[in-house]
């Protein structure tokens, strides 16, 4: 397509996923206002969250290969019209319920958006240098996205109520809407076939039930409680993820063609993104609580404060086509990482004041954009263009379990080191706060400068830990084989002899 067409159409594209990230981190802000309004409990508020979250994941594989089969722009626009109506019809939400169904159908809308963007953007540009530089500029706005949801949601909420968060993906859909059948080509696979609805049914259950027991087990942690629902859910969904494998090895048309996995550098960047997933979760999750509990600032601030992680990401994203253009890649990419290894360090390094955690958020955070934007094009760059859509999903995949096993997996060891440097007298630092609250005033100022030093000990630990999973991450992309990189279509043809 002609080249102006083709960054009018990058620009479009760019719109579903900002919005989508702005609305997924603007609705935790506004989540103690909502939960009060329609009387949502403890239990409620977390399905609130995590409803559309738990759909998308389940979700996305069989949307990327759908868009393969029925056109990547006709899903585009159809769910990014059910996004529309659906974000009017959340705004609007009479109680708890409803809303929790309705985020539900919003993840099916939202997990059409993002393997769907990408897929046409390897439809776009066909030329590498020009693919690399377009997902640089789609992965910036993911990320800057999620940094400025919170601020933008802070502004909202104090000229409107609540629902106004959810109404501002409407403009941005409907603009998606009206232009997108000019700007955007029309792409779909001559090998479509019909649809595995075991697979996935299979693929949609996995996830669920994993995802679901990552979160649940990490609540469980935090909190001190421990619980058989959540062990049972990774066990089960475990099972039906081996038997989706199985599947799709064996049947002709699979959903997912896992032989993609067999290219050397596709395989490295997804167990790049799923760890650095982690990383950037799990020290986020420590940041966030950090900032509020152990430095006293307010939500809204400290939502302000927290942007530079979501910045920095897009930062790096953005510059890493030019850094590409003046070393290899897989360099780059290890550089980056190796910059995000130094990011945990300094956070293991906190002294209580403000500027070494947001320094540290911001190196460890500038470190990943090579790998998000130069990773993303090369498995997308692995496959022949009737197999972006389901590389796309991979990629997305790669993405949520990353978070989600972060928000476990440092959540969690974050816990018991606080616990342990508390001597069991408390099982988080929200509860110290609220305990303290109840103790005579200089008994209860004690008591929480001793718990916020037992967290600021929790977020050194996960710093290193963070450090550690870059380190490894830097050593992996280095021994990728150049020879794969500039071949890997035939590696992957050679893997199906």
């Amino acid at each position: 397509m002609r080249v102006d067409r083709a960054r009018w159409g990058l620009a479009l594209l760019m719109l579903p996923t900002l919005i989508v990230a702005m609305d997924v981190t603007a609705l935790l802000l506004a989540l103690p206002r909502l939960s009060a309004d329609l009387g949502a409990d403890n239990v409620e508020q977390l399905w609130i969250s995590d409803s559309y979250g738990l759909v998308v994941a389940g979700l996305v594989i069989t949307m990327g290969t759908l868009g393969d089969r029925i056109g990547r722009r006709r899903l585009l626009l159809t769910g990014a019209a059910a996004f529309a109506v659906l974000s009017v019809v959340a705004a609007f939400a009479v109680d708890p319920l409803m809303l929790i169904v309705v985020r539900a159908l919003l993840g099916v809308a939202g997990a059409t958006l993002a393997p769907s963007t990408l897929s046409l953007i390897t439809t776009m540009f066909r030329d590498e240098r020009e693919r690399g530089r377009a997902i640089a500029i789609w992965a910036t706005g993911q990320f800057a996205g999620g940094a400025l949801g919170p601020v933008l949601a802070g502004v909202l909420l104090q000229h409107f109520w609540w629902g106004s968060v959810f109404l501002i993906a409407v403009p941005p859909m409907a603009l998606l809407l009206a232009a997108g059948p000019a700007l955007l080509p029309e792409f779909r696979s001559d090998r479509a076939g019909r649809l595995d609805p075991v697979g996935v049914g299979l693929s949609l259950a996995a996830m669920l039930l994993l995802v679901y027991g990552v979160k649940q087990l990490a609540v469980d942690g935090i909190a001190g409680g421990s619980s058989l629902g959540p062990a049972v859910a990774l066990l089960v969904g475990a099972v039906l993820g081996l038997l989706f494998v199985r599947r799709q090895l064996r049947v002709e048309e699979p959903l997912l063609d896992l032989r993609l996995l067999r290219s050397r550098p596709f395989a490295a960047v997804l167990v790049g993104l799923v760890l650095a997933g982690v990383a950037m979760a799990g020290t986020g999750l420590l940041v966030t609580q950090y900032l509020q509990n152990v430095l006293d600032h307010s939500p809204a601030v400290s939502a302000v404060l927290f942007a530079p992680m979501g910045l920095g990401v897009a930062v790096g994203t953005m510059t890493a086509p030019a850094l590409a253009r003046r070393t290899k890649q897989t360099t780059a990419i290890a550089g980056g990482l190796a910059c995000s290894a130094l990011g945990g360090l300094l956070l293991a390094a906190v002294d209580g004041s403000l500027v070494p955690v947001m320094t540290g958020i911001t190196v460890l955070a500038l470190g990943t954009g090579p790998l998000f934007a130069l990773g993303t094009g090369l498995v997308l760059g692995s496959v022949p263009p009737e197999r972006a859509g389901s590389a796309a999903s991979m990629s997305e995949t790669g993405n949520y379990l990353g978070g989600s096993l972060g928000f476990a997996l440092l959540g969690v060891l974050a816990a018991v080191v606080y616990r342990h440097r508390m001597d069991g007298a408390s099982d988080s630092l929200a509860g110290a706060v609220a305990a303290a609250r109840e103790l005579p005033a200089a008994q209860g100022a004690v008591f929480l400068q001793h718990a916020r030093e037992a967290f600021t000990g929790a977020l050194h630990v996960t710093g290193f830990a963070a450090a550690g999973i870059f380190a490894v991450l830097v050593v992996l992309v280095l021994t990728m084989r150049q020879s794969a990189v500039v071949a890997p279509e035939r590696e992957l043809e050679a893997s199906r002899g």
